[in-house]
């Protein structure tokens, strides 16, 4: 009987544990489909069991509260336990949680296996060194750790930004902070934000408000702000409130007329607005049905009597089949925006594209000196300024925050490998993509067929400023030695004028006849060839030398700036 007694109590206590579990993992399961990330996580952490299920859920609650540590670990733990059952969207994950880590090359094999090509981080980001246009330095505006503070805008000389600060709105179970507000600044000298007010109760409301953009005259303004009624979507389980941009005009010193955008709808979001200078064209974020992934870029026309066109999906060059949001539009029509779908330092980056004949261009991402293994976004350029400056989000130190920025021209470093290769023809390492050029029998003007050579050259120099180069010029056999080494020498001076009227400081460059001496076939006698091979002879080449080459010992200003 004490045995049979003993193993009832058994089935009972395990019978009300497992009833309690599973209790618990319903609850869970109910606060992550509300998206309150942070109180689903400390539910699914009581789980005995780590099921699959559970692992999912509590790695992606991590990730998207911007816990990375945690988040890998998990994430690491669903793929030793469930390494083929998992879905690919997991590995996409957990190989920004590991670069958010500094675990570059266990990120790069799972994102390989995600893309479904090979990456490798390493190359990716010394190709980048080559290609970056500006250096940014940032620096924190604000050390309010208590709040979320993002999506900043100009609005004349001050900026308005979204924050959690107003601790009298409801609080938002995703972060366990206030909804967000519209506030207003002023900026001081070293890019700091000081006498932060709320930006106005005809505008914030006890929902989400954020992302402002205004016209240049500052007579009207868009903003993001959360609809009110929660509805059920083609992608959710529980009813969701969605995301609309509203339009407002200055009246008599207030906003007002205050509507939602004509194709806003509870179905999807339309976010993170962004007006041309001209006012012509609104760019937005947005989920709608034809997106090419989770939110992609649009752009709509702004028509003179305040009506829109039809919302147009920018496309591949810019969206991927993840997460494009917060695009800025600069005054000379340079696109701007945050992704994760593309190869960066760790969700969301910063990258550009240039309009192109009608077209934006395949995004670029913006360098290790802006972009961190975090989160980075709500780029924003003050315009028209000498000194270029300009904001940004990032949650790099745990929450998000603005920097500032000041960004210069980018001074690319000199990488033999990729500017330089051996000719085979010469053995001599000669600049890569450019060519020779060639002249005419006893000539030594530029054609108008090298010039283009040329201009590569200089475009070349102009990004390597550490470069220098020996101009060699040839003759061929026809004629008596010194004459023909006077006749190349004479090639090499008149390619190196060309080159310095294109801006490359002289110094950089040494020119060096050869006469007859190396030639590219067995022309060697004045009889014997063709013309044609004769021409092949008639040359300059353009090959790398270094600082130290005995030439440039002489000239101390080698290096200095080019003359534009």
């Amino acid at each position: 009987m004490k045995n049979l007694y003993t193993t009832i109590l058994t089935i009972l206590i395990v019978g009300v544990s497992g009833f309690a579990q599973n209790a618990n993992i319903k609850k869970a399961d109910k606060l992550f489909l509300k998206r309150a990330y942070i109180d689903a996580a400390q539910e699914y952490r009581q789980a005995a069991d780590k099921t699959q299920h559970i692992l999912q859920n509590l790695g992606d609650a991590y990730f998207y509260t911007n816990q990375m540590d945690d988040a890998a670990k998990t994430y690491r733990l669903l793929f030793l336990r469930h390494e083929g059952e998992v879905e690919p969207v997991y590995k996409f994950r957990f190989s920004h949680a590991l670069r958010a880590m500094g675990e570059n090359e266990e990120a790069a094999e799972y994102l390989s296996d995600y893309l479904g090509k090979e990456v490798d981080f390493e190359e990716w980001e010394n190709q980048l060194d080559t290609t970056v246009a500006h250096t940014y330095t940032t620096n924190q505006v604000m050390q309010n750790a208590a709040s979320s503070d993002f999506g900043i805008s100009f609005m004349g000389d001050r900026v308005v930004f979204a924050s959690t600060r107003n601790q009298d709105r409801p609080i938002y179970l995703w972060n366990k902070k206030p909804y967000l507000d519209l506030y207003v600044a002023d900026i001081s000298e070293d890019g700091t934000l000081s006498n932060v007010s709320l930006f106005g109760d005809e505008i914030n409301t006890d929902t989400h408000e954020s992302s402002a953009a205004f016209s240049e005259d500052g007579q009207v303004m868009f903003f993001d702000r959360t609809n009110d009624r929660r509805v059920k979507t083609d992608w959710s389980e529980v009813p969701v409130a969605t995301i609309s941009i509203y339009r407002a005009e200055m009246v008599d010193g207030e906003w007002d007329n205050i509507e939602a955008l004509p194709f806003a709808s509870d179905q999807y979001s339309i976010e993170h607005p962004t007006l041309s200078q001209d006012g012509t064209k609104l760019y937005f974020a947005s989920d709608m049905p034809g997106s090419l992934g989770s939110f992609d870029i649009y752009s709509v026309d702004v028509n003179a009597d305040g009506t829109f066109g039809e919302p147009v999906n920018l496309g591949p060059n810019v969206n991927t089949p993840e997460r494009e949001q917060f695009p800025y539009i600069s005054n000379d029509g340079v696109l701007y925006f945050a992704s994760n779908g593309r190869l960066g330092f760790g969700n969301l980056d910063i990258y550009r594209s240039e309009m192109e004949n009608g077209t934006f261009s395949e995004a670029e991402n913006l360098g290790n000196s802006l972009n961190s293994e975090f989160d980075d976004f709500a780029f924003v350029l003050k315009e028209g300024e000498a000194e270029e400056k300009g904001y940004l989000a990032s949650n790099r130190r745990g929450s998000d925050n603005l920097y500032a920025f000041t960004r210069t021209e980018y001074e690319k470093p000199v990488l033999p490998s990729e500017i330089s290769e051996i000719n085979p023809e010469t053995g001599r390492r000669q600049i890569a993509n450019v060519g020779n050029i060639y002249f005419d029998f006893d000539k030594a003007t530029i054609k108008p067929e090298s010039e283009p050579t040329l201009n590569r050259v200089a475009e070349i120099m102009k990004n390597y400023p550490m470069l220098n180069i020996e101009i060699g010029s040839h003759a061929d056999a026809r004629g008596p030695d010194q004459y023909n080494m006077d006749l190349s020498q004479r090639r090499a001076e008149s390619t190196l004028e060309y080159l310095v009227s294109q801006g490359i400081s002289r110094n950089r460059l040494m020119p060096k006849g050869y006469g007859e001496e190396v030639p590219l076939n067995d022309c060697t006698q004045p009889t014997g060839c063709t013309n044609e091979q004769y021409a092949k002879n008639r040359r300059s080449e353009f090959t790398e030398v270094g600082s130290d080459n005995p030439y440039f010992q002489d000239k101390p200003e080698a290096q200095q700036e080019d003359n534009n």
